[in-house]
């Protein structure tokens, strides 16, 4: 009997296109294989299918089904993913939670989520249990790390429970995966829903975009587990059959962080831009001994220094700039090879597989060179905002999904992000947009970090204010003003200087302009 027979032969549910049928297909033709590298520690593509679907059954025994949602909450660890998998495994969604949320925002989201469930672990199992204690309806709470006791369940415990197995359940790609919470940077966080269809389309993006092709690629997971940019980075590997190494969290550290790249042979590494600073300016970077062929950056906007350094500390790997968001899986665009170099600034082009225009408010095409929001639809964009049908009507408003970033696109079909729509400031009937003010910022030796906010004014309706977190030396208004001249027109200038430790940050590494705003949108802290 041929592959194409045997597989042909299987029950249509084993045939689907969905990263539990990926892992129980590397399970049976390369067991013992590494799946997962953590802090030393290996896991095989055998054990990742049965301890997941191990903690399945167990999930099933205590009533999760089809379509319910669980949260998961935690650290990075090979548990998360195997979580994931097991959940969906039932046909119940994964609601991964940024644990830097204080309890009340954890709970609105169990509340917003109907989930009944959570997985956390040790460090972060007093949070969990302040949340519960706000939101009853969390019956079901697993811990990684600890046994059973005190109305909670080992993880280890349920993994090695014996037990009737869950019923196999045809999992159609349309089905939810997952419940993806925005940051929530304005208002209360929607959740986009993503299908595993979705997934699957984000994973072939991925292959494309970070030239993977299986053999001894060797991926890299630093981003937090809750995020999409994590989960759709190791999304490659799943279909792929290749080892991912799962990198702790916790404070920073280059030099621990090239030590794992050296060891394990990391080929393939994102970061957002701060970190690759950090990376680039580690003493010994330039005599390690790195496997790396492609480096890779997003999330946040990288200046022109950053890249620079970045293209100096590793010529030989291709630079790949990925551009998107949540609600798209999350990448739209790519920049990489000679481009990264050549279009310095720019986030690259739309990927293949979805479409895109740039339009005005009335959802006219603009001409290239001139700004209009990015929107799109394709394979890897969400299904709807989670019981959310008018934040989803808003959202797909005329057909395509809004993205709420403003760009403008060159000849060459190279997309330049100008800004968020919400960051605009209009002072003096003239549009200044933040992302280019700040660019500019970046420049200048002593700024280590900068963002623009707006702040009323009672001539010009808005006038822009720069955050700045320095590099050691002081800095006035009037110093800055000078640099800025014959960079920026004057009108762009800011009028106001704020000096921070540093900036505010989510966890996907977003500078939270919000925080900036209530703190500093109507006060002058420093100029001269």
């Amino acid at each position: 009997m041929s592959l194409s027979d045997d597989l042909l032969s299987q029950p249509l549910q084993a045939r689907r296109n969905h990263w539990n049928n990926q892992v129980a297909t590397h399970a049976a033709m390369r067991p013992d294989a590494v799946a997962l590298r953590f802090q030393g520690a290996t896991t095989t593509w055998s054990e990742l299918h049965l301890r997941s679907e191990s903690f399945a059954d167990a999930l099933a025994r205590r009533g999760v089904g089809f379509g319910d949602r669980v949260l998961l909450v935690m650290l990075n660890r090979p548990e998360f993913l195997e979580a994931v998998l097991a959940v969906n495994s039932l046909g119940a969604i994964a609601v991964p939670v940024n644990f830097r949320l204080t309890p009340p925002e954890i709970a609105f989201i169990v509340t917003d989520s109907g989930a009944t469930a959570v997985v956390t672990d040790v460090p972060l199992a007093p949070l969990v249990a302040a949340v519960r204690a706000q939101v009853p309806a969390l019956s079901t709470c697993v811990v990684v790390g600890q046994p059973g006791a005190d109305g909670v369940l080992g993880y280890e415990e349920l993994v090695d429970e014996d037990g009737a197995a869950h019923a196999p359940i045809d999992l159609i790609e349309d089905t939810p995966a997952l419940i993806m919470y925005t940051s929530g940077t304005t208002g209360s966080p929607k959740g986009a829903v993503l299908s595993h269809a979705n997934m699957q389309a984000q994973a072939l993006t991925c292959i494309r975009a970070l030239r993977m092709s299986g053999g001894d690629d060797v991926g890299f997971c630093a981003s937090p587990m809750f995020h999409i940019a994590a989960l759709g980075s190791m999304a490659p590997s799943l279909v792929l059959g290749v080892p991912t190494v799962i990198h702790p969290l916790g404070a920073f550290n280059p030099t621990e962080l090239l030590d794992v790249w050296e060891a394990e042979r990391v080929t393939t590494a994102f970061l957002v831009p701060v970190q690759w600073q950090a990376v680039c300016a580690e003493p010994t970077v330039r005599q390690r001994d790195l496997a790396l062929r492609v480096i890779s950056w997003g999330a946040a906007p990288a200046s022109d220094v950053v890249l620079h350094a970045m293209a100096d500390t590793f010529p030989d790997a291709v630079n790949v700039a990925v551009f998107g968001q949540t609600e798209m899986s999350p990448i739209t665009c790519v920049l990489d090879g000679e481009d990264a170099v050549r279009k310095l600034g720019s986030v690259g082009k739309v990927i293949p597989t979805i479409q895109a225009r740039i339009v005005d408010d009335e959802m006219n095409d603009v001409p290239a060179g001139q700004v209009g929001e990015i929107v799109y639809r394709g394979p890897t964009m969400m299904r709807e905002y989670w019981r959310n049908p008018q934040g989803t009507a808003d959202a797909f408003a005329g057909g395509w999904f809004h993205s709420g970033d403003l760009v403008r696109q060159d000849e060459e079909g190279f997309i330049f992000v100008v800004d968020r729509k919400k960051d605009m400031i209009i002072s003096g009937g003239e549009n200044i947009y933040c992302a280019e003010v700040e660019n500019a910022l970046f420049a200048h030796p002593k700024v280590l970090e900068a963002a623009v906010i707006g702040r009323p004014d009672d001539r010009w309706g808005e006038v822009p204010v720069a955050v700045v977190a320095l590099r050691g030396d002081d800095l006035t208004l009037g110093e800055l003003s000078e640099f800025l001249d014959g960079r920026l027109a004057r009108y762009k200038h800011p009028k106001e200087l704020v000096i921070v430790d540093a900036l505010p940050r989510n966890a996907s590494g977003k500078v939270v302009k919000g925080e900036l705003r209530k703190g500093h949108g109507s006060m002058s802290v420093r100029a001269g």
